[in-house]
């Protein structure tokens, strides 16, 4: 959203409102086109997934029972070598089994086999099918936690560009811009109303994508998870049992939920007995009820445990199951409705996020505000490039009285306070500001 000089020229609340628009779309665009952009796609990760790894993922059903599922750890094993760690059981009837293996290099790797006839179809990094490697890029993972920290700060901004932007847009006796576009694509005005016009109609979405995206972030959602957790927030009441647990946490070893990010494994009692095999525990997981698509983690050591997790769609199917590796009797099982109301409030808003709660209905909303960011941000570059002076960054004039800018970065800062990254790159925006602007005037 931007400028429309709906009310006198000189007014200074506005143009001070504008100022930081401007900087705060400056310093996030080219982060939200990627968010946007490989969020967009992610929204689609099992379709794309699936055609893209189908000569792996996929397998041809020969009619008969597959094999079992510790064939298929023998047949990867036998292929790759090294420690088997997780194992994914074919979720259908035409999918390939996934042996998670860390290798004699140390690599963790994906060995996926077909069930009927105990053969490789394919070998790939541990969460290394494409989708995996566009979710990496969404967070940024690839570029080290200063990295991580740059999409917090554009989260936060993201927020901040909405509130502002819809100053600028709302109505002030003028009709033109508000519900319309005017102009031709050659003129500045029809990006201005372009720009205006889809920033107030996904105003709600783009905001809920922000903030439902924050509980991934390196600062903010480590210290708030930890904070959940900590006070029984967010852990499922299932964590506070009467069992021995141990010092590895759920999210080393297995796909975890955010609100069991800090959750620890529980311990196997020490026993003569001979352990389980991994096709009894399957049965176990099986007949407690878990849902198709879950990973098993075998047990680490004498005293590990065997751990079942599935997060699907559907957020009361979330499941995670530890059962004792010598008797098979659950240790622990957690569910949705075990976590507490922060986690599930967060579990909730990220499950939306990711486009699998309530349908296609909710997956269309998403793609629509993906699309939304990508097209203000297309709209914002054209605007600028339009509107600047040549040689000149076409800052927006400053305001005729600067306490309004100071003003505006008054209640700028209560989102400061809530996210620090935020608050600490707003006042680097205000030093760089005063600066430029007392160089300007000499």
């Amino acid at each position: 959203m931007s400028q429309r000089p709906a009310g006198p020229v000189n007014d200074s609340l506005y143009r001070a409102v504008w100022r930081w628009h401007f900087y705060a779309g400056l310093l996030v665009l080219p982060f939200l086109v990627l968010l946007a952009g490989s969020g967009g796609l992610y929204l689609f990760h099992h379709e794309i997934d699936a055609w893209w790894h189908r000569d792996i993922l996929r397998v041809e059903s020969t009619g008969a029972s597959p094999r079992t599922h510790q064939a298929s750890v023998d047949t990867a094993v036998a292929s790759q070598g090294g420690q088997v760690f997780r194992y994914v059981p074919p979720a259908t009837a035409s999918a390939a089994a996934e042996v998670d293996i860390l290798s004699p290099t140390g690599e963790k790797i994906a060995v996926y086999v077909d069930p009927y006839r105990a053969r490789v179809t394919g070998v790939l990094p541990d969460r290394g099918t494409l989708m995996w490697t566009v979710r990496k890029l969404h967070s940024l993972k690839y570029f080290g936690p200063v990295a991580s920290g740059l999409v917090e700060i554009a989260g936060g901004w993201c927020i901040l560009l909405v509130a502002t932007g819809l100053y600028l847009w709302w109505p002030r006796g003028q009709a033109g811009g508000v519900s319309n576009v005017r102009g031709s694509v050659q003129q500045r005005v029809f990006w201005r109303d372009l720009h205006a016009i889809t920033g107030s109609i996904a105003a709600v979405f783009i905001v809920f994508l922000a903030v439902t995206g924050m509980p991934w972030s390196v600062l903010w959602g480590s210290k708030v998870n930890e904070w959940a957790n900590g006070h029984n927030f967010g852990y499922p009441a299932g964590v506070r049992v009467a069992v021995p647990m141990s010092d590895e946490h759920l999210a080393h070893s297995a796909p975890a939920a955010w609100s069991l990010q800090q959750a620890r494994v529980p311990q196997s009692a020490s026993s003569a007995h001979t352990p389980i095999s991994l096709n009894e525990a399957i049965t176990r997981f099986e007949a407690l009820g878990i849902s198709p698509g879950y990973a098993v983690t075998l047990p680490a050591g004498a005293t590990g445990a065997y751990s079942a997790s599935v997060y699907p769609s559907d957020l009361t199917r979330q499941r995670v199951i530890h059962l004792d590796q010598y008797t098979g009797k659950p240790l622990i099982d957690m569910s949705y409705a075990d976590y507490g109301p922060l986690g599930r409030s967060l579990e909730w808003g990220i499950n939306v996020h990711l486009g699998q709660q309530y349908g296609e209905v909710n997956r269309w909303l998403m793609v629509f505000a993906c699309a939304a960011i990508v097209l203000l941000c297309v709209s914002a570059t054209v605007m600028w490039w339009k509107r600047r002076p040549s040689g000149s960054l076409g800052v927006p004039p400053q305001p005729a009285d600067t306490r309004k800018s100071w003003h505006v970065l008054a209640m700028l800062a209560v989102g400061g306070i809530v996210f620090p990254l935020v608050g600490a790159s707003m006042l680097l925006i205000a030093l760089a500001d005063t600066l430029w602007t007392r160089r300007t005037r000499i």
